[in-house]
């Protein structure tokens, strides 16, 4: 049987692993009468853990949120996770963390056995951290629009466009996205009436804590691709394609919007981050098409059978 304290341990670390525990099966995992359980749960109050009690037949424990931080009780894998975590956060995408993550980094790698510290050692030897390559977002952002997201309050936002058009939105925030590169908010856009993505570091909030509103169904699967690739991508251009609508969405990324017209045509939305790649993007759906403009893509696919013209020429 384990001494009280190590139980006490395992106790808590049962608590924090599931949201509720009845009476029996708490015994049952620690080997000990309900009566015992009661007595070690009265030990985690007195030491300042909020542990909940319902009492009847259906009755159980919960751990509440309190003034005092349990200790964190992890296995090998996790705690292993979490120290690569907080490295790789330490010089991610969100400001006003780093510093607090290497604190909270020393203090773990401080508590871990030997030989886990010797596997995160490893891994922080041989990792290179390429840097962000895109703009980074505040803490307190995120922390405001996940809250909103968790209370289904609405959020009143100034957002600046591609363009750099600064405009004012009211939305209803739904999920945060995190691409590697770059956050993203899906929300319903009320003066707009439709879904939208929005990148978090164009977005700077102006009401936070606004009327709660009734969550809708869940958005389309593909919006968040779709609404990414659109946010990502500098030069877009509407193209008919000869061909049906399932054998062109098989050759292109899922990110690609593809719109049946017929049995025999589609329409796909093409982006690139140049138009030379628009004009290869378009190309490579390996099939007959037609595309109206931008001008620049014009000029890009002109240049690009001119120069197919020319190396023919020269095989001739």
């Amino acid at each position: 049987m384990l001494g009280t304290s190590a139980r006490l341990l395992r106790l808590l670390s049962l608590l924090q692993s599931r949201a509720d525990w009845t009476g029996a099966e708490l015994a049952e995992r620690l080997g000990v009468s309900p009566r015992t359980v009661r007595y070690d749960i009265g030990k985690l109050r007195d030491l300042g853990y909020p542990v909940h009690a319902t009492p009847g037949v259906t009755g159980g424990y919960r751990l509440g949120a309190g003034a005092r931080l349990p200790p964190l009780l992890l296995d090998d894998e996790e705690a292993v996770a979490v120290a690569v975590s907080l490295r790789t956060a330490a010089g991610g995408t969100v400001t006003g963390i780093e510093e607090t993550s290497l604190r909270a980094l020393a203090k773990l790698e401080q508590v871990l056995p030997s030989r886990l510290r010797h596997r995160v050692g490893a891994l922080h030897g041989y990792m290179v951290p390429l840097p962000p390559d895109g703009p980074t977002v505040s803490a307190d952002t995120l922390a405001n629009v996940a809250a909103a997201c968790r209370d289904h309050r609405r959020l009143r936002f100034g957002y600046r466009t591609h363009d750099g058009i600064e405009t004012v939105r009211d939305v209803e925030p739904y999920r945060l996205v995190h691409t590697g590169r770059r956050w993203y908010l899906v929300a319903w856009d009320v003066a707009r009436d439709a879904w939208r993505t929005f990148r978090i570091d164009r977005l700077t909030p102006r009401t936070v804590d606004g009327p709660r509103f009734t969550p809708r169904e869940a958005p389309p699967a593909d919006l968040v691709p779709r609404g990414v690739n659109a946010a990502l991508a500098r030069h877009r251009a509407r193209v008919t394609a000869h061909a049906p609508a399932e054998v062109i969405v098989a050759r292109v990324p899922a990110s690609i919007l593809v719109e049946p017209l017929d049995e025999r045509t589609c329409v796909v939305h093409a982006t690139g981050d140049t138009p030379g790649q628009l004009a290869m993007n378009i190309l490579a759906l390996d099939t007959g098409f037609e595309v109206d403009g931008p001008p620049e893509l014009l000029h890009a696919l002109a240049e690009i059978a001119a120069r197919c013209s020319a190396a023919g020429a020269r095989d001739s």
